[in-house]
């Protein structure tokens, strides 16, 4: 796709009212263009499977399919668009959810329109939408009612070096790539190098699942 051309959107959500919302912004928006819209999650995996797309606004609680599910599904088609789900904070646990099926990030309903483009954009280029801070404060009230795993989850994080460890660590916690450095005394270039490195080796997509991952296996934990 041509840098000129507009970013192409897809809106899901149940409610007429707030996708009508949604589109206002965006068609009055340069460099924008929703491309369909879809009332709850099989419509939505349809309108992405019969329009290109790049990025997918989605709702969690729909009938029929859950954001959750339509995520994974979304996700794991062929040359998939970036998915981010809308929510409020009440529902945090399928947030977290739809971040382990492969979304890109979250952004909360009453978000402006100004946190919304930005975010959009964000997503478009390959970054998280959410700050790792603002994705720890998430985990961390979610993670407790996670059901526990009878699996090793720490043996994934085996492939890593004890540098690498302690990068992904720091990312979890909330750190910049600027503070890692300095925390952890190496140049900036070299933090971004190591986290291209955990990413390829555990197969993550983005900073946001690195997160997810560090509390999933205990590296991280609540109150660190």
């Amino acid at each position: 796709m041509s840098e000129d051309a507009p970013i192409r959107l897809v809106l899901v959500d149940d409610q007429e009212l707030v996708r009508a919302g949604f589109r206002m912004v965006l068609d009055a928006t340069p460099g924008m263009s929703v491309v369909a819209e879809a009332a709850d999650g099989l419509e939505a995996v349809a309108a992405v499977e019969a329009h290109e797309a790049d990025v997918v606004l989605m709702d969690i609680r729909m009938p029929r399919l859950d954001g959750v599910e339509a995520t994974r599904r979304i996700c794991a088609l062929p040359d998939a668009p970036r998915v981010v789900v809308l929510t409020t904070f009440d529902l945090d646990e399928y947030v977290f959810a739809a971040l382990k099926a492969g979304a890109a990030g979250f952004l909360l309903k009453d978000a402006g329109p100004a946190e919304l483009l930005a975010a959009i954009r964000a997503v478009h280029r390959g970054d998280s939408v959410v700050a790792p801070s603002t994705t720890r404060r998430l985990l961390e009230r979610v993670v407790p009612s996670l059901p526990e795993s009878g699996a090793r989850p720490d043996a994934r994080l085996d492939v890593l070096t004890d540098r690498e460890r302690e990068v992904l660590e720091a990312v979890a916690k909330g750190y910049t790539n600027g503070e890692i450095a300095a925390r952890l005394y190496l140049a900036e270039a070299t933090v971004k190098t190591h986290i291209g490195r955990i990413l390829a080796k555990l197969d993550l997509r983005d900073r946001v699942q690195m997160v997810v991952l560090a509390y999933e296996t205990g590296l991280v934990r609540i109150g660190t």
